[in-house]
């Protein structure tokens, strides 16, 4: 049985809303830290449960978290992880609209030239097709003797 308290129908009433406490600077000067803490493991006091690869630690560098992969933490958040990735997502697909963008010009362009050479798919259709009928001639003709 539910305590009273938590029982179905029962308006649960909020505390005071206090304003969130100041941290690092903020606070009056640097977060405290233990002497032997190096800086990387000290800046992410956050519950760290996965260790990333050598590829999250590419991604990681990648996208801006981190300035050299000795900063890296050996545990890092999930969280984290699924930040970078995701930045390191748009940055890629920003690449690729990018190259398609380059792509689409070059073929502009090679369209162009083949326009000026008069070239067409037509033109290449027609010249293909009768290749094929003088080759299906010369197979038949070839079979009849």
């Amino acid at each position: 049985m539910l305590p009273a308290r938590l029982r179905p129908g029962r308006l649960l009433s909020a505390g005071p809303l206090r304003p969130p406490a100041p941290r690092g600077a903020a606070a009056g000067g640097q977060p405290a830290r233990s002497p032997g803490t190096p800086r990387a493991e000290q800046a992410h006091k956050v519950v760290a449960s996965y260790k990333p690869s050598k590829f999250d630690k590419k991604i990681l560098l990648w996208t801006g978290r981190f300035k050299t992969e000795e900063e890296i933490p050996l545990r890092i958040p999930p969280e984290m992880l699924d930040r970078a990735r995701n930045k390191a997502r748009v940055k890629a697909c920003y690449i690729m609209i990018g190259l398609s963008v380059v792509a689409c010009f070059a073929v502009i362009a090679s369209a162009k030239k083949a326009a000026a050479r008069h070239e067409s798919l037509t033109s290449w259709n027609l010249a293909k097709k009768a290749k094929w009928r003088k080759e299906a001639a010369l197979a038949a003709e070839s079979k009849t003797k």
